[in-house]
């Protein structure tokens, strides 16, 4: 067991790391030309070139939290840290070059078996191949969630803080001292990078720290196993803890079939640029996200202490509601195919979609 107390000084280090790398990468990146230049893309509405590089910041705050406070002998974070840190460099390949789908889709696909060979999957079934397909599918939806999710300068930094915040708390209760640990180093290396990351920021996340953050929660979501509770009660925490970012993917998905577009293609069907048309200021629609992902991971804690009825039927009346939620989103403020976002430029500093 783990006490809380002694988390905080994995959090400072990591986030006093992150802080301090994240000026050197920002001025290595633009003297690299190592930029997100605006109106490269439709999607991209950010005023000026920005350095890329958030990934990098938080592959080496990461791995310093753990060189210094965790575990090695006997441990499956370092096999964990290893697949994370595949997919993120393959998403500075991405940055770089901009890769195709399916490329993109390799290097996940690749980094997942790198981590089920460094023994953490799902055990849901009793059928091996069955547990894989879940944990690929888990891994790369996540991964291609957060991409997804990283609409504005700090919305997806500041979701993986919240959920590695509650990721921490629910493996301390869970008596998963690395868990709490990784959880911890990744809360603080995302407070270091908060300060350039968020509006208007000063380096981009890019593919690459989107994606670090979806895989590595996702595999703490995995990993995530509370002793002395039934699966019963505690497999959808993972699912509410990465709610809003799983929310979002489901809802450009179902958007992009029905206008039966390319799902890859980038554009403004976003929960964020729904919020935005909707009427909200950009702060506003992201701090509304950053409030929801609170509210779901509270919750998530919450029902670890309630029955099994309760907290399943509690689970799918969430589920029930975010359909809903999806289905008028989708059909009370469609968007058209094809139909350039003006409202959004002007009001959107940074538009890195997927």
């Amino acid at each position: 067991m783990v006490r809380l107390s002694l988390l905080f000084p994995v959090i400072l280090l990591a986030g006093t790391v992150a802080f301090l790398c994240s000026f050197p990468v920002q001025k290595l990146a633009l003297r690299k030309g190592f930029l997100d230049c605006p109106d490269s893309a439709p999607h991209k509405l950010h005023q000026s070139a920005t350095p890329l590089g958030g990934g990098i910041v938080l592959l080496v705050s990461i791995w310093a939290g753990w060189m210094i406070f965790g575990t090695w002998h006997g441990s499956v974070i370092p096999g964990l840290l290893g697949a994370t840190s595949l997919i993120m460099l393959w998403g500075l390949v991405d940055d770089r070059y901009g890769l195709e789908p399916l490329p993109k889709l390799a290097g996940q696909i690749i980094a997942t078996v790198f981590l089920i060979l460094a023994g953490i999957q799902a055990h849901i079934f009793s059928f091996n191949w069955a547990n894989y397909l879940i944990t690929l599918f888990w891994m790369v939806g996540l991964s291609n969630a957060f991409n997804f999710v990283d609409s504005m300068d700090g919305l997806a930094l500041g979701i993986a803080i919240i959920a590695s915040g509650f990721f921490m708390l629910v493996t301390i209760d869970s008596g998963q001292p690395e868990l709490a640990r990784l959880s911890a180093v990744l809360l603080g290396a995302g407070i270091g990078l908060m300060f350039l990351n968020t509006q208007p920021a000063r380096l981009f996340l890019g593919d690459s720290g989107a994606q670090l953050l979806g895989f590595l929660l996702a595999a703490i979501g995995i990993a995530y196993n509370p002793a002395g509770l039934p699966q019963e009660v505690s497999w959808f925490t993972p699912i509410l803890v990465l709610g809003v970012p799983v929310f979002d993917m489901v809802l450009v998905v179902f958007s992009r079939l029905r206008r039966k577009m390319p799902v890859y293609q980038a554009g403004h069907d976003h929960s964020y640029h729904r919020l935005v048309r909707m009427g909200l200021d950009s702060n506003r629609a992201v701090v509304g996200m950053h409030l929801i992902a609170g509210g779901l991971g509270l919750t998530a804690f919450i029902l670890l202490g309630a029955s099994v009825l309760w907290a399943n039927v509690i689970y799918f009346a969430i589920l029930m509601a975010s359909i809903i939620l999806i289905l008028w989103l989708e059909f009370h403020n469609p968007v058209k195919a094809g139909q350039p976002d003006n409202n959004l430029r002007g009001v959107v500093d940074k538009e890195k979609v997927e």
